[in-house]
């Protein structure tokens, strides 16, 4: 792939007056102008010449991050920044995947303006999947997903969200959190995996999951491994206060999660508000250098947090002493969402004055270009609308509701009331049962979240109903009355209302408040078995109260979809989930972890189950047969398995020799499989797992040939967007004129003697002498009957030249 051009950044006011961008997914083929637009060389050579090339000022604007909300597109440019984030429920309107992508791109285009045209770098706070759009998929927070034990589920979250953070632009991921929550009392208990090192450490997979083999990957997004270091050991859990630990304990207890994401090639790690042993974090130079950068070999940049630095001197506002103990400290990247300017002005003092090295600065934005560069971004700068549709896919969906199920920990279960069965009588009551907002918690659509239908998705309520099936009468009232002993069963969904860190510490009492009492007294005074299912961001002092239960579940904090809890009160799937944390006798012991000699009503890692020891595996399922094939995906379609406890899922894995490689999972007899190439032979089989994780047998295999992707039926017309003197810009639009649809298709047309293609986008291009031939790219090759789309490219001519490309046909 040979980069851009330089004569793309003087024509980028024209592309963006056309309304014209140059997706992140096209490989643009420009010729290389200086050594840094090349990406066949090493990236520590480009980084080496592009910094040759820049001032201070340019340097001290790619550490700088400000706030999409204080900062304007001609700012990006003016300044030369380096970055722009979300805050926290901070979204474009409308907030839709689109509406974001067109925001980033505004942003890029911006960037990509500047005299040398840096990319900027977009971060979001992604934490439970892209939580700050509507319609994302929201997965459970990482408190459930500790529950899960199961790295590689966490994985493919991690490949999940990257997808649906790519559709939308952003290529840097304020993720994932790495705490060792220690203290039940901090209002970001849900953020972290659990409360030994071991279980965050397991769990950093998902660093491989957003970032993907490489960061110049499909859909590979820049993850951050945050708060450095010790945020959830602060006395008294509060949030940003201050662990006080020896150093052999900080480095036993909170260090080993971030030692494993280094391992991972995490590219950016973020540092915690809180101090160690009364000294903040953001000016600790022994932590972030000595230890992050040298002991533990991190070579990616390090990001304050949200006005972090302001904290170190103790004053409100950022001053000098501020930024360059930050800055000498060892953070590269300073997160300044409104003082931006004041920021840039006062290190470039500090520069000028000596008390900020050169030899610092230049270290701080290698790191960030470097990541830059292996992202792609110079090659790649705009967002890759292919992945826009995956936002709030049914496949994103139905992998967030298989991890809700397998983060469900079944605490107690009297006289065997779980599973529920179906038919009779159920009611349902509490706040939290049919209230998207609540079962998501704090990080949804705004920072500290909200009550309501904030965003699409299954509320625990539905997934009763639908497990229930039509047979059973399932009445829902919110603060249960109604309630009489003609139902089987009740169902109390129960818990805490959405929080985020300050807003979420609670340093009194721990306890289910009285509306959820009143609600749980209601149905037990009916003599029905109470069933109840706290939807909370940590555990609960609930032991005075368990007796009167005869079932409790623990469904943390789940997200959109619902149906996941329901699975497992209805017994579809095993509870397999197990406490990430040690569950209180009373909050009087907080702090309380395992191995400490305090009881606890749970011990760290209880968890029940509803079946008895497990060998036998399901049946095996029948072959698969395929249909809907394209040039891309097929779709296919198997004879369940069944087993003795219940069937969780199945694995459609490709078949190549002896090797097998999982191609898709589903919860249901069929699967979808994606990412396939076109004109290309596959061979695919099912395995069926149940509950307690057996495998079945495999099944027999199909073969799949996909389509080849030559088109027919289709015509293309261009018309010029924009042209100069020695240029243009010129869009053609392809248009299926054919009674069947296209899995693929070819332009080709003349260009004038002296002319050459600069860059192209939306289509991969190949020339041979003045014929140019484009093909489609993967995201726009298939058209239904009437349906078009576009592609574009820049072309260049003398200096005089009036003449323009020709000849186009589509076949």
């Amino acid at each position: 792939m040979r980069s851009r051009h330089w004569a793309i950044r003087a024509a980028v006011p024209l592309l963006v007056a056309a309304g014209l961008v140059v997706p992140r997914a096209s490989a643009a083929s420009w010729n290389a102008a200086a050594p840094y637009q090349d990406p066949s060389l090493p990236v520590p050579t480009r980084v080496a010449d592009l910094m040759s090339r820049m001032t201070l000022d340019e340097k001290l604007g790619q550490m700088t991050q400000a706030e999409r909300g204080s900062v304007s597109n001609a700012d990006v440019t003016t300044y030369r920044l380096g970055s722009v984030l979300s805050g926290g429920g901070s979204a474009p309107s409308p907030n839709t995947a689109a509406s974001w992508a067109d925001m980033y791109d505004g942003f890029q285009n911006a960037a990509l303006a500047t005299p040398l045209g840096i990319p900027i770098l977009y971060g979001a706070d992604a934490v439970h999947g892209h939580n700050n759009v509507v319609g994302a998929t929201i997965f459970p927070h990482n408190i459930g997903l500790g529950a899960t034990r199961d790295p590689a589920l966490v994985e493919r979250i991690g490949r999940a969200v990257a997808e649906e953070v790519s559709g939308t632009g952003v290529d840097w991921d304020f993720a994932p959190c790495l705490c060792v929550a220690r203290n039940d009392r901090w209002g970001r208990t849900y953020e972290s995996f659990g409360e030994t090192p071991e279980l965050p450490s397991s769990m950093a997979t998902i660093v491989t999951g957003l970032q993907g083999a490489t960061l110049n990957g499909p859909a590979s997004v820049l993850a951050t491994a945050k708060h450095y270091v010790g945020d959830g050991g602060t006395t008294g859990g509060v949030d940003q206060g201050d662990t006080q630990l020896s150093e052999a304990d900080l480095r036993a207890i909170h260090l080993p999660p971030f030692r494993a994401a280094v391992e991972r090639g995490v590219g950016s790690v973020m540092i915690s508000f809180s101090s160690w042993n009364g000294a903040r974090l953001h000016g600790h130079q022994y932590l972030i250098t000595t230890v992050l950068k040298g002991e533990l070999g991190f070579s990616g940049f390090v990001v304050s947090d949200w006005n972090g630095i302001d904290q170190i001197d103790g004053a409100p506002g950022t001053s000098a002493l501020d930024v360059r103990t930050a800055v000498n400290a060892g953070v590269d990247m300073v997160m300044v969402p409104t003082a931006w300017r004041q920021f840039i002005d006062l290190l470039r003092a500090e520069v000028q004055a000596g008390r900020v090295t050169t030899a610092r600065v230049d270290d701080a934005v290698r790191r960030i270009l470097t990541k830059k560069f292996e992202l792609g971004l110079f090659e790649k700068p705009l967002t890759d609308r292919s992945y826009t549709s995956t936002v709030g896919s049914a496949a994103h969906r139905a992998l967030a509701r298989e991890a809700v199920a397998k983060s469900q920990v079944v605490l107690k279960n009297d006289g065997n009331v779980l599973p529920l069965a179906r038919g009779g009588k159920i009611f349902v009551a509490g706040r939290s049962a049919d209230d998207i907002g609540y079962q998501s918690g704090g990080w949804t659509i705004s920072w500290q979240g909200s009550s309501g239908n904030i965003t699409p998705g299954t509320t625990i309520l539905q997934g009763i109903r639908n497990s229930a099936g039509s047979g059973t009468t399932v009445t829902y009232s919110r603060d249960g009355t109604g309630i009489d002993s003609s139902y089987r069963v009740a169902v109390a969904v129960v818990g805490e209302p959405p929080y985020a860190e300050g807003q979420g510490d609670r340093p009194g009492s721990l306890g289910l408040e009285a509306a959820d009492l009143n609600t749980i007294a209601n149905l037990r005074a009916s003599g029905v078995p109470v069933v109840v299912v706290l939807v909370s961001g940590r555990p609960l002092d609930i032991a005075s109260q368990l007796s009167g239960w005869n079932a409790l579940v623990a469904a943390w904090l789940p997200g959109t979809e619902g149906q996941g809890v329901a699975d497992v009160l209805f017994g579809t799937v095993q509870p397999a989930g197990k406490l990430p944390v040690t569950w209180m006798s009373s909050a009087s012991q907080q702090p309380i972890n395992s191995g400490d000699g305090k009881t606890p009503l749970f011990p760290y890692g209880f968890g029940l189950t509803y079946a008895k020891e497990d060998s036998s595996p399901p049946t095996a399922p029948g072959t698969p047969v395929a249909s809907a094939v394209t040039s891309s995906s097929a779709t296919l379609t198997w004879a369940a398995s069944s087993d003795d406890v219940g069937v969780a899922g199945y694995d459609v894995v490709r078949v190549q020799g002896s090797t097998e490689t999982v191609a898709a999972t589903s919860a249901t007899a069929s699967a979808t499989v994606t990412g396939l190439a076109a004109g290309t032979s596959y061979t695919f089989a099912v395995y069926a797992r149940d509950a307690v994780g057996n495998r079945s047998p495999r099944s027999g295999t199909v073969s799949v040939t996909t389509g080849g992707g030559q088109a027919g039926g289709c015509t293309a017309a261009a018309s010029v967007q924009s042209q100069w003197s020695t240029g243009y810009v010129i869009q053609v639009t392809v248009t299926n004129t054919g009674t069947t649809s296209l899995t693929g298709w070819g332009v080709t047309f003349t260009l004038p003697a002296g002319h050459a293609v600069t860059g192209s986008w939306n289509v991969t291009m190949t020339t041979s002498g003045q014929a140019v031939t484009a093909r489609n790219a993967a995201h726009n090759g298939s058209l239904a009957p009437g349906a078009s789309t576009s592609f574009g490219f820049q072309g260049s001519r003398p200096n005089g030249d009036t003449r323009l490309p020709s000849g186009y046909a589509c076949g």
